[in-house]
């Protein structure tokens, strides 16, 4: 069997990639409408969507470290580094902001039909070859580790479950503060509302 479908692995990639557009184009989120809107705390989608997967996420690996099916100390955690990620955020933030879309989004976008997807993705490569042409002059802020423990959990001693009940927390606070921000700014956009404006 030849690339891309060699070996399993890959096959499950491919398949859960395949969903992952799915779902992004049936929920609308493929429109930079629904990000922007996100900016603009007018429609929580995008916010809910992120949210439910981290909790779900979350939750499951707890439940496997505590079946004993996936310890914590057997999962390789990349080291934080704190200012590089800070900077980064704050830029993809930007780029989201202003262009409507993320990373994920603007590919389905374009296999959507959608061309500004198209030049967003072109404005990704770019700054991806400025910030390789850049790296050696960005390392000492790139190489700026954040501390040792790499976990809230390793980082407080606290209990992951005590995490999870926090997140959980956060969670439910942001959905009513979601919800409330969308009953005083015109609600959610719905599919059927993109489908009928075209965007």
């Amino acid at each position: 069997m030849n690339f891309p479908l060699e070996n399993s692995g890959n096959l499950i990639v491919l398949v859960a990639g395949v969903l992952f557009g799915f779902f992004i184009e049936s929920a609308g989120l493929n429109s930079p409408r629904k990000l922007t809107a996100q900016f603009a705390l007018r429609d929580w989608s995008v916010f809910r969507v992120m949210f439910v997967a981290i909790v779900v996420a979350a939750i499951g690996l707890w439940l496997f470290d505590v079946a004993g099916w996936l310890r914590f100390d057997a999962l390789k955690i990349p080291t934080m580094f704190f200012w590089a990620m800070a900077l980064g955020g704050a830029l993809l933030g930007a780029g989201m902001a202003i262009g409507g879309y993320c990373p994920g989004t603007s590919v389905v976008g374009l296999f959507s039909g959608r061309f500004d997807a198209l030049f967003f993705m072109l404005g990704m490569l770019l700054g991806s070859s400025v910030f390789a042409v850049s790296y050696d002059s960005l390392q000492p802020l790139y190489l700026t580790k954040g501390p040792a423990s790499q976990t809230l959990a390793g980082l407080t001693g606290w209990p992951s479950w005590l995490f999870l009940l926090i997140l959980a927390g956060l969670a439910g606070g942001g959905f009513r503060l979601g919800a409330w921000f969308e009953s005083r700014r015109g609600g959610t956009i719905s599919a059927k509302d993109l489908a009928g404006s075209g965007n």
